[in-house]
């Protein structure tokens, strides 16, 4: 007898690969989901950062707002154009403002987060290059399930209150503006 493969053990080598082929890409299916980078529930509006000069610390600030049927737990943020980006928030004790790491903050379901002066922001430290006003900073946050979101910031001179005026607009609906405790 030879030693040759018979057309039927052929058959059966590609039957095997087929299988493994089809299973990987099952495997892959399955686990491509856990990889999934955007949040879509999450939208960010008037994103700005409020420059310092001398490399100081700069306050970064924006609305978020969670459209989604789940709350969305922010766990924190990064930016390639600076080397140290944390959730803070600015509280008062004792009649003396002192700023407090988060280490997350949860956006209710169909609600917002702001982060503004006096309240919360996003810490940015350790400048990697120059950034000055007009200037655009890529800010993404983490949320929980490694989902993202990627915001453009800009960056605005020290004496600046934000997207627009704020002066002469009805804030009675904003105490709903505040997140809700983890």
């Amino acid at each position: 007898m030879s030693s040759m493969p018979t057309p039927h053990h052929k058959s059966h080598g590609l039957a095997r690969r087929a299988l493994l082929a089809s299973c990987v890409a099952a495997a892959a299916m399955t686990i491509a989901p856990a990889f999934a980078t955007g949040i879509a529930t999450v939208q960010a509006k008037g994103a700005w950062i409020r420059w310092l000069p001398a490399n100081l610390p700069a306050g970064g600030y924006v609305q978020l707002s969670n459209t989604g049927d789940k709350p969305a737990v922010l766990l924190g943020a990064e930016s390639p154009d600076y080397g140290n980006t944390m959730l803070h928030q600015t509280v008062n004790k004792g009649g003396v403002s002192e700023m407090i790491h988060v280490d997350k903050i949860t956006i209710p379901a169909h609600g917002h987060m702001a982060f503004s002066p006096g309240g919360y922001h996003i810490m940015l430290m350790q400048p990697r290059k120059e950034v000055k006003p007009g200037d655009k900073v890529p800010i993404t946050f983490r949320f929980e399930g490694g989902k993202t979101l990627t915001v453009d910031f800009e960056v605005r001179k020290p004496g600046a209150s934000g997207p627009g005026s704020m002066k002469g607009m009805d804030m009675g609906g904003m105490h709903d503006m505040h997140p809700q405790k983890p």
